[in-house]
């Protein structure tokens, strides 16, 4: 009986102001068949590091979160 566990990207949507939300699932396999599954959410906001994200993520990043889109986040925390 092998247990073994991966995670995955289950969805990413971008927001109208740029920011990213990305959820990704935790996947418990015994002998190739899930037994468990639990969902995690995080938001990434223009500006932040990507650099520890999943490279698609990165990606998604690096087209969306232009210096304008940065500026005009910001702009609107004040």
């Amino acid at each position: 009986m092998a247990l073994t566990e991966r995670t995955e990207i289950s969805s990413c949507d971008v927001l109208v102001d740029g920011q990213i939300q990305v959820r990704t699932d935790s996947i418990i396999e015994r002998d190739g068949v899930e037994i468990s599954r639990i969902h995690h959410r995080h938001v990434i906001v223009p500006g932040d590091d990507v650099s520890i994200e999943d490279a698609k993520i990165r990606t998604i990043a690096g087209v969306v979160h232009t210096a304008d889109v940065i500026s005009a986040y910001k702009a609107s925390l004040l």
